[in-house]
């Protein structure tokens, strides 16, 4: 049995995210049935991490095993005949020894996305948060600087999650771009609690909007406030981006991406 890792984009708006759930139609089960076609049997995917429902991947990163004549780089094509439009492989290759999607995963890469405009875009509506007042760039620039580093970020953790502390994470940069009319939040860290990226992003938007100033920011992390942090923002402007792999300790992440 050889184990493949595999580089998986979908658009998540209509699924109830990553993993297998008995309420609806998830990423996971899809792929897995793709795959059951392709390789006439039933093959079962261990992901970096779950993303819930709503939330997209660019480079979602898996582990498979599974016995086959096809070569590792011609997988994704066969798979992607079985796929529908909103979920892709895109690159496969035989896996390194010892890797696991999940635990050996180092950094992971997210980007929350809000566009400014009165009215719903329709081209950006399923896959953007719409603000419909202006957002001060600058002031969430600075105040991104203030989430940087090895913190507690219980203040950023949704109720519900399974981890009550070992709450410590690392941000090793936090960057805000606008242009046009779109801005974007992108977050590389070594792990993220329950709904962590959501929260930060609301917590900036807030300051972008004048609700909080860069030195509230500050504040909140340091006496783990998650009241007095922004709103956790809707699933559909996140995205995970990438997951990196090396040498280094294990990622931190809680199961859930968002």
């Amino acid at each position: 049995m050889m184990r493949y890792k595999a580089t998986i984009s979908y658009d998540g708006t209509k699924y109830v995210g990553w993993q297998r759930q008995k309420n609806g139609l998830s990423i996971q089960e899809v792929l897995e049935t793709a795959m059951q076609k392709v390789f006439g049997c039933e093959v079962e995917c261990t992901a970096s991490g779950r993303t819930d429902a709503g939330v997209h991947a660019e480079g979602q990163v898996i582990h498979f095993e599974v016995e086959t004549g096809i070569p590792a780089d011609k997988i994704p094509f066969s798979v992607n005949n079985c796929l529908p439009e909103d979920i892709s492989m895109l690159a496969c290759e035989v896996a390194p020894k010892g890797f696991n999607a999940r635990f050996s995963a180092k950094r992971k890469t997210y980007k929350y996305s809000i566009y400014y405009s009165r009215f719903p875009l329709p081209m950006l509506e399923h896959t953007h948060y719409r603000s419909t007042v202006p957002m001060n760039v600058e002031a969430m620039k600075e105040a991104a600087q203030k989430l940087v580093g090895t913190h507690d970020f219980k203040c950023f953790m949704a109720a519900g999650s399974n981890i009550k502390d070992k709450t410590y994470r690392t941000m090793y940069s936090v960057d805000v771009e606008g242009k046009d009319n779109v801005v974007t939040i992108t977050v590389c860290g070594n792990g993220f609690l329950y709904n962590m990226v959501r929260i930060m992003a609301g917590t900036l938007y807030y300051v972008g909007i004048g609700k909080l100033t860069p030195k509230d920011v500050g504040r909140i992390v340091a006496q783990k406030d998650r009241a007095a942090a922004g709103k956790t923002l809707p699933a559909k402007g996140l995205c995970l981006v990438s997951v990196e792999y090396g040498d280094g300790d294990q990622n931190t992440s809680e199961d859930s991406l968002s």
